[in-house]
């Protein structure tokens, strides 16, 4: 069989990246992480608009997650066969529906149903996101054409939330919930403009999820995915508190600015060297992040020490999410959209999971202890990582049907 053509006649050269396409796509990405991670920013005054305490609030964040948990496999099963770009505005309008629902709602209870819905939805578009990229260019363009799709990530974190946060300081957070709504209907239209559309997949060509997962080298991309997200957020979701018995609490700010830029830096890198390079590039993403856990551990007292730690941690994170991406439609082909919706959910378990475990170490520990569960478990992903089957990270995987 060959690889599916796109419907569309909107299909660019082979030798030019459809740039328009896939930012689009990258923009898609940043209306999701810029949709989950916004309350964040701005509990305080959510939580005193709903009537619920801060802990209550932050929980919208954590709803979110157990929706795209829940929702990305069984989702994407259900609508495999559906046309692609339909299935795609389908899900940027849910965005539209929950984020409106979010900036109007006065009810604890709406809002929090608003915000699975949200959650629902994001599964569903994260895994179509990685499969539409590769599809769009040539197979020697797939490694840039998913570092672009999947920027939305650390732009987002590094740019869109504090800018999202300052802005409903200005406006209100019901408004900021607003404008989201306003770009996601912008965005159908940029999708629909720019976009090819691509077919379903043939009954007879879908696998199974069993059989998905049997395929060598998946299960190792979902190990480290999990350990590598949870180790992320454990420390991400924590940093203030982390950071304030070190005399830095009034530099989260800095400390996360350091971060996001390095990150933004992290996904130039894998662009630039993930269609040569992609086992190195997953080695030393976990590599880093374990040595900048380590340095978090041992020398965070070192205001120096600590701010080179955490531009290491986001040299590593920046590219993760197109590094494991990538490794998994590497090593699962035709079943792509499957696989990306597996690491859809272990990624979002990640999120959740950080958020639960860091609590419960910082009640129990305090927050010195954070570093080394973070360490803990990256230690074990780079190991995982080493000994993986190469088929799920490197760039010589049979071609999609």
């Amino acid at each position: 069989m060959t690889q599916l053509q796109p419907t569309s006649r909107r299909v660019s050269r082979p030798d030019r990246l459809p740039l328009a396409g896939l930012v689009a796509l990258g923009t898609a990405g940043f209306v999701t992480i810029m949709t989950e991670a916004l309350p964040a920013g701005i509990l305080p005054a959510m939580s005193g608009d709903l009537g619920v305490t801060q802990a209550a609030a932050g929980q919208t964040v954590t709803v979110y997650a157990i929706g795209s948990a829940l929702a990305a496999v069984p989702l994407t099963a259900a609508t495999i066969g559906w046309p692609r770009r339909r299935l795609l505005v389908i899900a940027i309008a849910g965005f539209a529906v929950a984020n409106t629902i979010t900036a109007i709602s006065h009810d604890y209870i709406l809002t929090m149903a608003s915000r699975f819905l949200a959650g629902v939805v994001a599964g569903l578009l994260w895994a179509l996101l990685a499969g539409y990229a590769r599809r769009m260019v040539t197979p020697q363009q797939r490694g840039k054409a998913m570092a672009i799709a999947m920027a939305g990530t650390p732009v987002a974190l590094s740019i869109g939330v504090p800018a999202g946060t300052f802005l409903s300081d200005v406006i209100g957070w019901r408004y900021t919930f607003g404008i989201m709504t306003l770009l996601a209907l912008i965005l159908i239209g940029w999708v629909l403009a720019s976009v090819p559309n691509f077919p379903g997949q043939a009954k007879a060509a879908r696998l199974p999820l069993r059989r998905t997962l049997a395929i060598p080298g998946m299960a190792a991309v979902l190990v480290v995915t999990l350990a590598f997200v949870l180790a992320h957020n454990i420390l991400y979701t924590y940093i203030a508190p982390y950071l304030a018995p070190l005399g830095l609490a009034d530099r989260v700010d800095i400390v996360l600015l350091v971060f996001g830029a390095v990150s933004l830096l992290s996904i130039w890198i894998t662009g630039a060297l993930i269609d040569r390079h992609l086992r190195p590039l997953i080695i030393a993403s976990c590599a880093l992040f374990a040595s900048a856990a380590l340095a978090l551990g041992l020398f965070a007292e070192a205001p120096w020490l600590l701010f080179a730690s955490v531009g290491v941690w986001g040299l590593a994170f920046g590219g993760a999410a197109t590094l494991l991406q990538t490794a998994s439609a590497e090593a699962a082909g035709a079943a792509g959209d499957v696989a990306q919706s597996l690491v859809v959910t272990c990624w979002n378990i990640g999120i959740a999971g950080g958020a639960i475990t860091g609590g419960l170490l910082l009640a129990g520990i305090g927050p010195s202890s954070l570093p080394w569960a973070a360490l803990v478990l990256l230690v074990p992903a780079l190991i995982v990582t080493i000994a993986a089957h190469a088929g799920a990270t490197n760039t010589s995987s049979p071609p999609e049907k």
